[in-house]
């Protein structure tokens, strides 16, 4: 999930970046810093096409997801509706809003209806988080609380995530999530449930059947020694398989049948959503209290073992787990003596969700486990070095990756990912990679530099990247550069082209190092320059000359490059 985040994240901020620009000039009362989260959001859970808004998309977003993941609930109270009404209509004036999308009134009537319910759900997490501080003092985290080895998870190694499609084939292997999917089918459409239990003993009874889970022999109610069934039917609620109906009713949604999913980002959110039942791996014990001492067992294990290097001898972990559960409650050693073997639940539920394998004495992560972990550590706001591992990382996702990386480790990173490939494939990797987004410069200067120090094994790259228009000025370049025969000279447009790249680039790393860079130019040249630059078809252009007219602090470069905006929308 980490890894398809950073994607999304990459595949937006170009689109980002350029709403920033417009906003500063058609609604500099929102703030876009709040569209960020939305926009990625919008992008992970609804729809891959960034362009493409729906009605019922945008409420679920607000309504349902935002409210799980926004940082400020102040803030977002009240501007996070704004600055989405203002993306939406940089999306439609800009022409991004696609086809398949509803009008732009429409999806801000909606954005009007969905408003004071927003707003309520933002000031419910104030007062929780206003109760929160009040306890702070007294809260005591638990066995799964990562907080205290905040520190230790980030002197960790790099750890190497495993390709999506690796995981989705692990995930689609995973007992519990098809014993979830069996239960949803089972329940069908509209079962009744009641109001102690949600299944009459025969019902129950029925279910096991259905999940394979065998019958306990008790003379008390079935229903209330079946602990495990209920796991599995708080899972399928989680997975999305079994959705609470009117009346009292719970169905099937409509594919649960298709599980396992044949697309490989289907299975992966679906097995995300299932994560963070993990915590049904802790011990259900007849005193509350302690159960409560054994809290965060299962979460205990999954971060032991990422600190461990992945695997840990059972009987030492067992081990320092009961002598933590003793450290944080003074009940946690009643606790452990009272569940027997507390540790054998945890582990065979997350044996179960596919995140740890047993062998002898051995508990050890599986790649789909050392993915969730890696997730939930993420969750907890704690930082952890996490990359694909190099054999399997795209040229896009190296490109990606990089940029976000201190310059000697990208460099690292790339020198790894050229030893696995003949200089000239990996040319040709990165420069598709590059032409895959017109508008992302920062890719684009990326793969160039690159490639540029392969020498004459990157010419045919090179030959095949002068197609591509936003490729051309860098490729004409190096083909000179290597004397290439018959090879194009860059021309005045080519030169253009690779200043409105470099503006682009730090635009994007802020206003201040954005005038330093025009400053470095001089106002006589860059008045020259906005002469003829807005000519340029580059995606960038209008938010670059807008932004210039703003900034810069010369009022006659200012003037000029309002001028040069003038003409480069005349043109478009």
């Amino acid at each position: 999930m980490t890894d398809r985040i950073e994607v999304a994240a990459t595949e937006l901020r170009p689109l980002l970046e350029e709403f920033i620009i417009w906003a500063q000039a058609n609604a500099p009362e929102s703030d876009p810093e709040l569209v960020g989260p939305a926009a990625l959001w919008h992008r992970l859970a609804f729809s891959q096409d960034l362009g493409t808004w729906k009605r019922a998309d945008l409420r679920n977003l607000l309504l349902d997801r935002m409210p799980k993941v926004v940082e400020d609930p102040d803030a977002a109270a009240d501007g996070m509706l704004p600055a989405v009404d203002a993306y939406l209509t940089f999306l439609s004036q800009t022409g991004r809003l696609t086809e398949g999308s509803d009008s732009l009134s429409d999806l801000q009537a909606e954005l009007d209806d969905v408003e004071d319910d927003f707003v309520e759900l933002m000031e419910d997490l104030l007062d929780d988080d206003a109760e929160g501080d009040d306890d702070d003092e007294e809260e005591i985290g638990d066995l799964g609380d990562f907080e205290p080895f905040a520190d230790a998870l980030a002197d960790l190694d790099t750890i190497r995530l495993r390709p999506d499609s690796e995981l989705a084939t692990a995930a689609r292997q995973v007992p519990l999530v098809a014993q979830a999917r069996d239960l949803a089918l089972w329940v069908g459409s509209g079962r009744r449930v009641g109001e102690d239990t949600l299944l009459s003993d025969d019902e129950v009874a029925e279910a096991l059947a259905a999940v394979g889970l065998p019958r306990p022999e008790t003379e008390g109610s079935l229903a209330e020694a079946v602990p495990q069934l209920w796991n599995v039917w708080n899972l399928a609620v989680d997975l999305e398989f079994l959705e609470p109906g009117d009346a009292n009713t719970v169905g099937v949604q409509d594919d649960t049948s298709e599980w396992p999913f044949d697309d490989d980002e289907d299975v992966l959110d679906a097995w995300m959503l299932g994560l963070h039942s993990v915590d049904y791996g802790d011990p259900e014990l007849a005193d509350e209290d302690l159960t409560m001492a054994l809290a965060g067992l299962t979460r205990g294990v999954l971060v032991r073992l990422l600190l461990g290097g992945g695997s840990r001898d059972l009987a030492e972990l067992g081990q320092e787990l009961s002598e933590a559960a003793a450290e944080l409650d003074e009940l946690g050693a009643d606790a452990w003596e009272a569940a027997g073997d507390p540790l054998a639940g945890a582990i065979a539920w997350l044996t179960g969700y596919g995140m740890v394998e047993v062998t002898g004495q051995t508990v050890s992560l599986t790649p789909l486990g050392t993915e969730g972990v890696v997730h939930l550590v993420d969750d907890s706001d704690i930082e952890v070095d996490a990359r694909p591992a190099i054999e399997s990382m795209s040229a896009h996702e190296l490109l990606a990756l990089s940029a976000e990386l201190p310059e000697e480790e990208a460099d690292a990173e790339f020198a790894d990912w050229m030893r696995l490939r003949e200089p000239g494939k990996a040319a040709e990797e990165l420069l598709e990679a590059a032409a895959q987004d017109e508008s992302d410069a920062l890719i684009r200067v990326q793969a160039a530099s690159v490639v540029g120090t392969l020498g004459e094994a990157a010419i045919p790259a090179w030959q095949e990247a002068l197609k591509q228009s936003s490729l051309r000025p860098y490729a004409a370049t190096h083909l000179s550069q290597l004397e290439v025969e018959g090879a194009p000279e860059p021309t005045q447009d080519d030169t253009h082209w690779l200043i409105l790249d470099m503006w682009t680039i730090s635009a994007g790393l802020g206003r201040s190092e954005f005038i330093g860079s025009l400053r470095d130019i001089g106002p006589e040249l860059l008045n020259n320059l906005l002469e003829v630059i807005w000519k340029i078809p580059h995606a960038h252009v209008e938010e670059l000359l807008d932004l210039i007219s703003q900034v810069h602090p010369d009022k006659q470069v200012a003037k000029a490059a309002r001028r040069a905006l003038f003409k480069a929308r005349s043109n478009s």
